[in-house]
């Protein structure tokens, strides 16, 4: 029967660490772990009673704290990662090229957000209400910032 304490204590112990270290968040596999282990500590204190159950549920403690410790140590998380930043920003280069006034044609239709074309180059703009602009709708940019170009449409 020890082996079966055994491994239901390793098996979960290896899917606490798998939720701890790969999948934030509480998921199946981190209750499943933790029912595996404890199963297999409430196993021991029925077999070989609170004595030897208690080293059981000490030692689990210790190996479980062991093993995050040596996980987060080796850095083996670090190999799921990303490990890259996104570094581009909206309209990138591209707001010194518009000013307040200019007109132009919507090329998709804004929801509030899409696409329209200025002096043939095609930007992503902003309605200025929130409201639904047609394509091929005539515009005319309200405001420009480093995040956005805001349109109103005209009448």
């Amino acid at each position: 029967m020890w082996i079966v304490i055994a491994l239901l204590i390793l098996v979960g112990i290896g899917l606490l660490i798998v939720e701890v270290i790969f999948i934030p968040g509480t998921t199946i596999v981190g209750i499943f772990g933790l029912l595996l282990a404890i199963a297999g500590i409430v196993f021991g204190y029925a077999d070989y009673g609170s004595t030897i159950g208690t080293y059981i549920l000490l030692a689990t403690g210790l190996v479980t704290a062991l093993m995050l410790y040596l996980s987060f140590r080796s850095g083996a998380w670090k190999r799921f990662a990303l490990n890259t930043a996104i570094d581009s920003k909206f309209n990138e280069g591209l707001s010194d090229s518009f000013k307040p006034g200019e007109e132009g044609t919507t090329v998709s239709v804004l929801r509030p957000m899409g696409k329209a074309e200025f002096n043939g180059i095609q930007v992503e703009v902003t309605s200025a209400d929130g409201s639904y602009v047609e394509t091929g709708t005539k515009v005319k940019i309200k405001e420009v910032s480093a995040s956005a170009i805001i349109v109103e449409q005209i009448l």
